[in-house]
């Protein structure tokens, strides 16, 4: 995409939430899959074979995806709030403990530390990328404090330097949930090894897709093994496994779940695999030009930095709307952005201050200030790896436009 001059459809008479045509010609996601013919047909190859679960395209998933992240094990599950649950448990949590957990999430990453009987502390976030704080982090640890969920928000790392240092200092097991940031790096080093434990979702609008979907990268035995316990009833053996060995007999030798991921889902999984350097490529060629298109609406609206040493792997593009500058509030443009035809959306309500959280645990206002602050400032841009020079181009001339008009 290239920048080009406002039309006259910025005329602020022409706001499509006044009456006026959108700046975009159809509906534009915030986010949504890239299914390729290629695609299409593994997954109806698996369909024609003997196993649609429990068969081998899952082990060939893992395989793949752990070698893609370079990571010795890698364990399949059903979606990222799976991962995020046996990784909970592979970490040990249980009743008595505490995990920090950012509050700028999905709700999920400090539910599955409820799941575990274990409680969430919320930690706050840095001001410039909106990853979790590893000060904040230090500050929370108390004698309770067993493991740290770090949430690669957008697509960008976290400070694992800083964060791994914490976490040897203290004892605690270090989580990544990664579910925005596969593909990125730090320092060199892939999302995946940076962590004693990483989970990743494929949800549809995640930049590799299996429908739903998840996967845990674990980097010793021990907790490779509590995770495929966890992920089916804490069975010993899987049906294919059985199988394969001409043998009947297993053993249930700890509680856990039917977390399992299908063949048919895992197809999918490794095929959508071959293109995901692809897929990221393109959204960090959408992010470049956003970035450039949009330098100029500073400090009304702007970006959320990069921070220096990585590579985002933009599952999210996020803008903040400056109200001190711009002179109206985030959910006024937010508005006027959905009239023009562009599916923004805000990721995420902060999960100190859903209604559950505040009713169980006592979290509120002030807990999280920085937090607080950005929340109220966010809106998630259009980003896709499909998404045309076009569709970019109007995303931005919209946003133009919407600033025009309210600053005048």
């Amino acid at each position: 995409p290239t920048s080009t001059p406002m039309s006259s459809a910025a005329d602020p008479s022409a706001l499509a939430i006044n009456g006026g045509p959108p700046a975009a010609s159809a509906r534009i996601p915030y986010g949504k899959q890239d299914i390729s013919e290629a695609d299409i047909a593994a997954v109806v190859d698996c369909l024609r074979s003997p196993l649609l679960t429990t068969g081998p395209k899952v082990a060939e998933f893992e395989t793949a995806f752990a070698k893609y992240v370079g990571a010795p094990f890698a364990v399949a599950v059903a979606n990222g709030t799976a991962a995020l649950h046996c990784a909970a448990v592979a970490a040990g949590l249980g009743p008595g403990d505490e995990a920090i957990v950012s509050t700028l999430t999905f709700a999920s990453t400090a539910n599955c530390v409820l799941f575990t009987g274990a409680t969430p502390v919320f930690a706050d976030i840095l001001p410039a990328t909106l990853n979790i704080d590893p000060a904040s982090v230090e500050a929370k640890i108390t004698p309770r404090t067993k493991a740290v969920f770090a949430v690669d928000y957008g697509g960008q790392p976290c400070d694992y330097v800083a964060l791994r240092a914490i976490c040897d200092k203290h004892h605690l097991v270090l989580v990544a949930d990664a579910s925005h940031s596969y593909g990125a790096t730090l320092h060199g080093r892939p999302v995946g090894a940076l962590a004693d434990l990483s989970t990743f979702s494929f949800h549809p609008v995640k930049n590799l897709c299996t429908g739903e979907g998840g996967m845990i990268i674990a980097h010793s035995e021990e907790h490779h093994a509590k995770l495929k316990l966890f992920r089916s009833h804490g069975i010993t053996s899987d049906p294919f496994e059985r199988a394969r060995k001409g043998m009947h007999h297993y053993e249930m030798v700890s509680l856990g779940y039917n977390y399992r991921i299908t063949d048919i889902q895992c197809a999918l999984g490794l095929s959508q695999l071959t293109r995901l350097d692809e897929f990221i490529a393109r959204r960090q060629q959408i992010s470049a030009f956003y970035r450039a298109a949009l330098a100029d609406l500073a400090p009304k609206v702007t970006c959320v930095d990069d921070a220096p040493g990585t590579t985002n792997a933009h599952h999210l593009f996020v803008i903040q709307v400056n109200k001190e500058e711009l002179g109206v509030p985030r959910d006024t443009v937010f508005e006027a952005l959905r009239a023009e035809n562009v599916g923004v959306n805000v990721h995420y309500p902060l999960v100190h201050l859903h209604p559950y959280y505040r009713e169980t645990l006592g979290t509120g206002a002030g807990d999280c200030p920085v937090a607080e602050d950005k929340y109220a400032r966010i809106i998630s841009f259009p980003m896709y790896a499909s998404m045309t020079d076009e569709e970019a181009q109007q995303c931005v001339d919209a946003l133009k436009k919407v600033v025009a008009f309210y600053s005048k």
